[in-house]
């Protein structure tokens, strides 16, 4: 089933943008010794990023679930 595909892909981008934000952070927190150095990394922007990659990975989730039951529904149909 193609809708299950598109969303287990879906699935793995925002795993990635939620790892590639994460290391963003962490790599700025690593290096920043002194404030000034902080400013380089938007905290906020990076935070917006993460939950939007959440948001995006529940919602293929929920794709996934849909699809599944829809497949079960089908096999269930009497003739």
């Amino acid at each position: 089933m193609q809708a299950l595909a598109i969303a287990a892909a879906g699935m793995t981008a925002a795993a990635d943008r939620l790892t590639a934000s994460a290391q963003r952070v962490a790599s700025a927190d690593a290096r920043a010794e002194k404030v000034e150095e902080l400013k380089d990394t938007d905290y906020v922007k990076e935070r917006v990023e993460q939950i939007s990659a959440q948001y995006d990975y529940k919602a293929n989730a929920k794709v996934i679930q849909v699809a599944d039951q829809m497949s079960g529904a089908l096999l269930n149909i009497k003739a």
